[in-house]
């Protein structure tokens, strides 16, 4: 950094970074990114979660920086309101300058914690529309976001989705996800995956990336599937994540004669060997903010299929650095991914402008160095209402 705040220049500036858990998901990800991108000669990283659990942990323990947990079962009892003293005390008793909370309930408990503490800077984020949110979990994200100095979003879509929802446009920052390429490049064959799944060594091989919820529109992908099938039947469909809906799918994938073609793997941690193993990366969500299935399929050199909804847009050329297709359309979704299959020059052209998009447009140094930006320029000018509020 070239220069921090005349008033700070004494110290790093103390930052505490707080997510739910720090199991494998989009926005659990970027915040570890950030934690291990943030420039310790200016800032002095502090993590926070609910929950002490999750694949990534070992990546912030590997950073030896302070963790505090504050484990809370709802958001409604008395003892969620003891464990929100405890953050206020924490934050008072190591001076933390920034707070900055990531998704529903960490922002729900944490800013209201943060205002009491009186901290300087107050910075949330969302990475969703709230599609999957009640009409009173909007609500109350939107009064509490009132508290902060401003909102952090990774996409232009929920930008223009809060905004709607009655958000303040000046609070809204816009700060895409970033991507280190390199970790998503493997070897073909190297890893002994298809021999591990039963996948023919010439088989094209479909992979969807996903949490498996009903907003990921996975029950789409599967009627494809089916349609794809019939004209190419040594293709092979490969379902990797888990969740709820697991069991309702894999039903659908019976029902539609797709036993033998489709794999449901389950929950997986070695995402750029099944890359490597693709010949295309197909997200159906019904709803998305700015996905990292996306920018790691293109990263990987997996030419992409996305629906047109949310961020998806904001990533993808249609038709350029890869295919947009309508949601619940399980029909153009097959047509696009046979074209794509039977074309290899269509199909390499995608993968090479894919790859080139994502290193001009979503790199995580460019990412981390707009959170730093962003840290600097809240705490040079704190909403005076939350420094009225300090305690002393």
């Amino acid at each position: 950094m070239n220069s921090t705040p005349e008033q700070y220049q004494s110290g790093r500036i103390r930052v505490l970074i707080m997510l739910t858990s720090f199991q494998i998901g989009g926005t659990e990800r970027q915040v570890v990114n950030v934690a291990l991108g943030l420039d310790r000669g200016t800032f002095d990283l502090h993590i926070a979660s609910i929950h002490r659990y999750g694949a990534l942990m070992k990546e912030i323990e590997s950073l030896d920086v302070p963790h505090a947990s504050f484990p809370i079962r709802s958001l409604y009892r008395f003892g969620t309101f003891m464990q929100a003293l405890r953050l206020a005390r924490y934050i008072r008793k190591h001076r933390i300058q920034v707070v900055h909370t990531y998704g529903l309930y960490t922002n729900l408990f944490a800013i209201p914690a943060a205002k009491l503490a009186g901290v300087p800077a107050i910075i949330a984020s969302i990475r969703d529309r709230g599609d999957i949110l009640t009409r009173s979990q909007r609500w109350f994200q939107r009064q509490v976001c009132r508290l902060a100095d401003c909102i952090m979003v990774n996409a232009d879509a929920i930008r223009d989705t809060l905004i709607r929802q009655g958000y303040r446009a000046e609070s809204l920052k816009v700060i895409r996800n970033g991507i280190v390429p390199s970790r998503f490049r493997s070897s073909p064959g190297a890893s002994g995956i298809r021999q591990e799944l039963g996948v023919p060594a010439d088989a094209p091989v479909v992979l969807v990336l996903s949490r498996l919820n009903p907003m990921k529109g996975v029950e789409y992908f599967l009627d494809a599937a089916a349609m794809v099938a019939r004209d190419l039947p040594n293709a092979r469909f490969l379902i990797v994540g888990d969740g709820l809906n697991k069991f309702p799918l894999e039903e659908r994938a019976a029902a539609l004669g797709l036993t033998n073609r489709v794999i449901f793997t389950g929950f997986r941690t070695d995402v750029p060997q099944l890359l490597s193993e693709a010949s295309l990366s197909v997200l159906p969500s019904l709803s998305e903010g700015l996905s990292n299935t996306l920018l790691e399929s293109m990263a990987a050199g997996v030419p992409v299929i996305a629906t047109q909804v949310g961020g998806n847009p904001e990533i993808v050329e249609d038709g350029v650095s890869g295919v947009l297709v309508p949601p619940r359309d399980a029909s153009a979704l097959a047509a696009a991914m046979t074209r794509l299959l039977v074309n290899p020059v269509l199909a390499s052209a995608v993968r090479e402008a894919a790859q080139r998009r994502i290193a001009e447009l979503f790199s995580m140094q460019t990412s981390i160095r707009q959170v730093e930006r962003l840290y600097l320029k809240t705490i040079e000018a704190p909403n005076p209402y939350l420094a009225e509020a300090a305690i002393p």
